[in-house]
Order: structure tokens, then sequence, then C-alpha cells
């Protein structure tokens, strides 16, 4: 139990600079106490006490602002970041190396007694701040949620989601060897990534400018050759510098 801590509060300190010493660590973060809390809470539930388990869960949401389930099952060196606000559900699974910022909800959409109704993160996710992963389905490992996504299916390892609903924007495979293998990204904020719906727009308005400059060509080449054609309703030109940088 003790190596555990120790992992834990090693962990913090590597994560976030505000973190000054193990002392600190112990006595003022709300995430770290939550968690211990919460292996004295599951304790009394996988032993059959379960109204003291969740009174102890309770006890913990009072202190810390922090509601985790007793029956959720957390990995080694997980970090909850600021922390207020944080649900996570029965059947929720937390992996190793994860990190949870505020507001986060670990929520379940099925009222099925028994049945997984939580979501499951592999080793080494980011959630960010106030994004809710709603069902019993699994993010991969490495993955990132964006702040205030809405994540309601699988996100495959090394993604990273955003939006409401959550779509992917990248998948990211590092060798193990290479510097970001292991590079913590705080928040999930992940640099130079690309929305897949930006993307289309961008290439939807780059297509439409093409089409119009082709339609200004040919109308020209067609007056040379004395072709009349009919008058053009007086609209706008599109100007795709203009309408690009709205998309951005």
């Amino acid at each position: 139990m003790f190596n555990s801590l120790r992992e834990d509060i090693a962990s913090i300190i590597k994560k976030d600079p505000a973190a000054r010493n193990a002392w600190e660590v112990i006595t003022c973060y709300p995430g770290f106490q939550a968690i211990l809390m919460h292996g004295w809470a599951q304790w009394c539930w996988k032993r059959g006490l379960k109204w003291l388990g969740r009174f102890i869960s309770h006890i913990a949401r009072v202190l810390t602002g922090i509601e985790i389930h007793p029956g959720a099952t957390i990995g080694r060196r997980v970090f909850i970041d600021h922390g207020f606000g944080v649900v996570i559900g029965e059947t929720a699974e937390i992996g190793d190396d994860c990190t949870i910022y505020q507001g986060v909800t670990l929520g379940g959409t099925s009222l099925s007694r028994g049945a997984k109704r939580h979501p499951t993160l592999e080793a080494g996710v980011i959630v960010g701040a106030g994004a809710k992963v709603l069902g019993g389905f699994t993010i991969g490992a490495g993955a990132k949620i964006g702040s205030n996504s809405v994540v309601l299916k699988p996100v495959p390892a090394g993604g990273t989601a955003v939006g409401n609903p959550a779509h992917v924007i990248k998948k990211e495979v590092a060798s193990a060897d290479s510097e970001t293998a292991h590079l913590f990204t705080a928040y999930g904020v992940t640099q130079n990534s690309d929305d897949p719906i930006s993307k289309v727009l961008h290439k939807l308005i780059d297509h439409a400018a093409a089409q119009q400059e082709q339609i200004e060509k040919l109308s020209a080449a067609l007056a040379q050759s004395g072709i009349a054609c009919d008058a053009r309703s007086e609209v706008g030109k599109l100007i795709p510098e203009q309408i690009n940088s709205l998309v951005d």
C-alpha cells in the first residue's frame, strides 16, 4: 500500500509543476485524498459492507468534491487534478497512469443492473476538464479527450477526441523509443492537430473558389467568341481567405 502511495505522489509531482513536495500533495491535493479514500471504500465494498463503502464514498465527496463509486476500479498512478465535480460511476475502470481533470463525468447511459454501464479508460488516457464520457465502451491506451467533449463511442488508442458529440481528430502511434512516446500533455491539448470537419470545409471552400474562377474564365472565353451569356444576378464574389478565416 505504501509503495502505491509513493508512486501516486511521485506521479503527481511529475505531472503538476505546482506540486512542490510530498507533504503538500498529501495535505492539499483532493484528487490524491479521494483516491486514497476510494481504496478504503472499495475494501468495504468487496467484502459485502456495501453501505459502509457508500458512506465512505459520500464522506470523500463532501471533503474533496470528487465522487467515486466504491465499485469503480482505479489503477496505479492515476492523477485527478483539481478534481472538483469529478464523477466516476460504479462499473468504470481506469487504467494505470491516467489523468482526469475537474468536472469530468465517467457516466453510464444504461439502467440495467449488473451490466457494464460506465466506460473503461486504458493506460495513459488524459481526460480534459468538463469532458463527459458516457457508456460502457473503451477509450484506448494513450488517448486524449478534449475539454468539454461529450464522448459517446469508443476512441482508438492514441486518438484525440473533441466536440459534442466527440469525433476523433488525430491518431498517433509513437514508437516506444521516440521522444513523444511518454510525453504528457496537460488537459489533453495536442499541438497541430487538425479537425476533420474544418479540413473538409476548407476543401469545399477551395473547390468552390476554383469553380468560380473557372466559370469566370469560361464566360470571358465565350464572350470573346461572340457567344452571349445570360447576365449573372448580382451576388457577392466568393473570397476564400475570408471564409477560411471564419472556419478556423
